[in-house]
């Protein structure tokens, strides 16, 4: 932290007003992305196109996420102001830009120009706003709160989460209660909420009072040399790592609703599916917090992956998927895993900005974190999709408690995953060095 910023006395005051509120405000409201679930459906229904043709609009926004952020990470270092409206602005416009789209699906069903124009919207714009909005928050919090960098960031992050869990049963009250074209209305009410929310995050949004970025050799130097300060394979490792955690996720993620119905708990599938909303949230603030006493914060990752690769491999063992709607041990134990699942990848996501600032410094970190951010992009586009082609093309589809599951299917995609944690947790022990801090605790030892 710069030493005039060290002497002023009371700017530490304000950095709940000043930090984590606004980042909470930002994250909360493009945290939403994730409640595509509950109504991809209805679009789906209501515009004349199958459900499968919709989902390309998920799978766009997430890839567009990554790569505004990769693209856009050197706006958000220079300028947080400009940042954060980029991203209310492009977020609010892409999500009330869906919802015409819809209602004009609604009126020329089958309409090519209503399912390009969600992709546009939902995908394209609405990815602007989700990469510059989560980035914009990240380095403010880590000034603000720089001896604790993990728990600030893993606070923000976990909104992004938890958003998922609060704005579920509204949207869904939305739909139930909107009637005719509620699923449009919905759109463009949220998008004037979700303007005015990030819009105020916006205003409160401020680095401390005295910061001034250091005008330094080290502090001009490209992101390429930056990265080059430690061996290339250090950062590769990193993004590899980060790029599994969240393909994993995803593709068990996007299987969840099923899976639970193969469980023969259907008629529990919104309770469970927000208990691990915040499992989600929580290992995000958790693993973060918990980051934050480590001597090196890679060893959380590898915590994350060693847990993951114990219960997928107990569940393929066990064939806990297939059997467990018979076996009261068995179920909890795949419920077990997709919670853990979940509090992976979203510890996956707020330990990447501290662990990138460990190794690389405050210098830049914006803009690195916004190139390591391509990661979600590419795996937004293959985590899900991966899972589904996988369930589509193995197992026999099987009827249980009047729905139709692929319960060999789910369990192919487990064979996937664990060979694919087993890379990242080498990824985690080769590749990412230690540290100086921490090679520094281990010499005083």
């Amino acid at each position: 932290m710069n030493e005039q910023v060290k002497k002023t006395g009371g700017w530490r005051t304000n950095k709940w007003v000043r930090a984590a509120i606004p980042a909470l405000l930002l994250h909360c409201s493009i945290g939403t992305v994730y409640c595509w679930s509950i109504f991809s459906q209805e679009i789906a229904d209501y515009i004349g196109f199958s459900k499968g043709a919709t989902e390309w609009a998920f799978s766009f926004a997430i890839f567009f996420l990554g790569m505004s952020a990769a693209f856009l990470g050197n706006v958000v270092e220079k300028d947080i102001h400009k940042s954060s409206l980029i991203a209310a602005i492009c977020f609010a416009a892409g999500m009330a830009g869906t919802g015409f789209f819809i209602y004009y699906g609604g009126a020329h069903q089958g309409s090519m120009l209503s399912l390009i124009g969600i992709y546009v919207c939902y995908g394209f714009i609405m990815g602007i706003g989700l990469g510059t909005g989560y980035l914009s928050p990240v380095k403010t919090l880590m000034l603000w709160f720089e001896d604790r960098k993990g728990l600030a960031t893993g606070l923000a992050v976990a909104g992004f989460g938890a958003a998922k869990a609060i704005a579920s049963p509204i949207m869904q009250w939305m739909l139930d209660s909107l009637g005719d074209g509620g699923i449009y209305k919905m759109f463009i009410i949220l998008a004037c909420v979700y303007f005015v929310m990030m819009f105020v995050g916006h205003l409160l949004l401020k680095k401390p009072d005295g910061w001034h970025e250091p005008q330094t050799k080290e502090a001009s130097k490209s992101i390429l040399s930056v990265l080059k300060t430690k061996p290339i394979s250090n950062y590769i490792g990193i993004w590899l790592m980060f790029y599994i955690n969240i393909t994993c996720g995803l593709a068990l993620i996007s299987q969840e609703k099923a899976i639970i119905k193969c469980l023969g708990l259907a008629g529990m599938v919104g309770v469970i599916s927000t208990i691990s909303a915040v499992f989600n949230a929580g290992g995000r603030l958790g693993f973060s917090a918990w980051a934050d006493k480590m001597k090196d914060r890679n060893t959380v990752y590898k915590i994350i992956f060693i847990l993951s690769i114990a219960l997928t491999g107990i569940t393929i063992v066990t064939s806990g998927i297939a059997n467990g709607a018979q076996n009261t041990v068995l179920m909890v134990l795949v419920l077990a895993l997709i919670f853990v699942i979940n509090a992976g990848y979203g510890g996956g996501f707020s330990n990447v900005p501290t662990l990138l600032s460990d190794h690389y410094g405050m210098s830049n970190i914006s803009a690195i974190h916004g190139i390591t951010l391509s990661a979600w992009g590419f795996a937004g586009l293959t985590g899900n999709q991966l899972a589904t082609w996988i369930v589509n093309h193995f197992g026999t589809w099987v009827e249980i408690h009047g729905y139709n599951v692929n319960p060999t299917g789910y369990q192919t995609v487990l064979y996937v995953t664990i060979v694919l944690y087993i890379l990242a947790l080498v990824l985690s022990m080769v590749f990412v060095k230690p540290t100086e801090k921490a090679l520094a605790a281990k010499n005083v030892k």
